[in-house]
């Protein structure tokens, strides 16, 4: 979610897939990350309010070589180099719950990985990847989720209001316009869904409790947006939880902490790796 730490994006091709979402086909951006290592656990990646792939930089490739996995990286519709949000194309309340329930789904399939998978979250992609795995808990060996969301919290809101600001105000537009083709339908999508008063009763702490894959649960203690009650909250109703709780570590563990990140989150997926 954070509109903070813009930099350039390694290189590295990338290629799109088409998917029928919302009775129109969008085409996504994705990236394979070392798919010549078959046997190893498939690590699919998403990423936060404002990312994209070319935002997540080098840190799932590193991820990747650190513990042998394979890499699935990709543009949710509306951000990077995947089709834009239609110029009248609103998003409701529900719209996390649309991308782990239709979109995720479509895409896999439309690539073919009929395995379960692991997901690695953030933020947005964070939430989004719990609710996947409360749904279809057959899908998903296992979950890392870094500063995921699970109910609206006043800091969270007051920092996006923030960042609104900075979007109309600042050189945030035309930072963010290096990783999107369209900008705005990456930022206004985000941005105003959660600043609409009926996205503050948004929870889902019920699904979170329906999830029986290992989690990890990462947050920074000086997270911008959200307390540690966040992923608290998480291992409060999913057993067996393991929480790293990161000092001088804000809303991005992978940039404030990567070297933490990694080891815990390799150490967590080849302990936890079933293979299928």
């Amino acid at each position: 979610m954070s509109a903070n730490g813009v930099a350039p994006s390694p290189g590295g091709r990338t290629e799109h897939v088409p998917v029928r979402w919302r009775n129109r086909m969008v085409h996504i951006e994705y990236q394979w990350i070392a798919p010549e290592r078959s046997t190893a656990p498939l690590v699919v990646f998403l990423h936060e309010g404002l990312g994209s792939v070319a935002m997540w930089k080098d840190f799932p490739r590193q991820l990747c070589d650190a513990g042998g996995f394979r890499g699935l990286v990709f543009s949710r519709p509306a951000y990077g180099r995947s089709t834009p949000r239609g110029a009248d194309e609103v998003w409701g309340v529900d719209f996390m719950h649309q991308q782990a329930h239709e979109v995720v789904p479509a895409f896999l399939y439309a690539l073919g990985v009929q395995e379960a998978p692991w997901l690695f979250g953030h933020s947005d992609g964070a939430s989004i990847a719990l609710l996947l795995a409360a749904r279809w808990p057959q899908r998903v060996q296992g979950l890392v989720v870094m500063a995921p969301h699970i109910f609206v919290e006043d800091v969270t809101v007051q920092n996006i209001e923030r960042a609104r600001d900075a979007y109309e105000q600042t050189d945030l537009r035309h930072k963010l316009a290096r990783y999107h083709d369209d900008g705005d339908s990456a930022f206004w999508g985000w941005n105003r869904v959660w600043l609409d008063p009926a996205f503050r009763a948004w929870n889902i702490e019920t699904e979170v409790a329906l999830i029986r894959a290992p989690v990890l649960a990462i947050q920074g203690c000086d997270d911008e947006y959200g307390t540690l009650a966040q992923i608290r909250g998480i291992a409060q109703r999913v057993p067996g939880t393991r929480l790293l709780e990161l000092p001088d570590c804000a809303h991005s563990p992978h940039r404030d902490q990567p070297g933490a990140v990694m080891a815990a989150a390799v150490a967590f997926i080849q302990a936890h790796h079933s293979p299928t």
